[in-house]
């Protein structure tokens, strides 16, 4: 079983958890949980994880994550296999795009965790962003823009989910 542990105040996140629920295989292989909801204590019961995060104004955490921001770092993810899925305003937001994907993922790294799922910054407009490798080549998870681009948002979603159905398979 896969968790997508995800945060949303609009909805477009749990839209985008649960476009990724179906992709990799409906309710019989992934389970979604609200982390306002659960917090992390899902994380126990789970080796492969997605964390959903969106990026609020000028690169903040959307307020779900910030109640268990500091919780993270106290967690260890040396048993756990983990992809990334952030959504952004690429352009309202171009020096924030999707950063507090990135920050998440640095401070997920940095408890052992193993991430798969990066991405090609191809097809983005933006002028900064937290998520990206040090190369910058590469997002460190799957980045979704509804706001601008939501009609690219399903095929990215389906490209991204086979890119990482085998790292997250039983």
């Amino acid at each position: 079983m896969i968790a997508i542990i995800y945060g949303t105040t609009t909805g477009n996140t749990l839209d985008a958890a649960t476009k990724v629920q179906a992709q990799l295989g409906g309710e019989d292989k992934v389970e979604l949980f609200d982390v306002k909801d659960i917090g992390l204590g899902a994380l126990e019961y789970f080796t492969k994880v997605i964390f959903a995060i969106p990026t609020w104004d000028y690169g903040e955490v959307q307020e779900d994550w910030q109640d268990v921001w500091d919780e993270v770092d106290e967690t260890d993810f040396s048993d756990k296999t983990m992809a990334f899925i952030g959504l952004g305003d690429q352009y309202s937001y171009s020096e924030w795009f999707v950063d507090a994907m990135g920050m998440l993922h640095d401070k997920v790294v940095a408890q052992g965790a193993t991430v798969v799922g990066y991405w090609p910054v191809e097809g983005y407009d933006f002028e900064e962003s937290k998520a990206l490798t040090e190369d910058k080549k590469l997002f460190v998870g799957l980045p979704l823009d509804d706001d601008c681009q939501p009609e690219l948002s399903d095929k990215r979603i389906e490209e991204w989910c086979a890119l990482i159905q085998a790292d997250l398979a039983d």
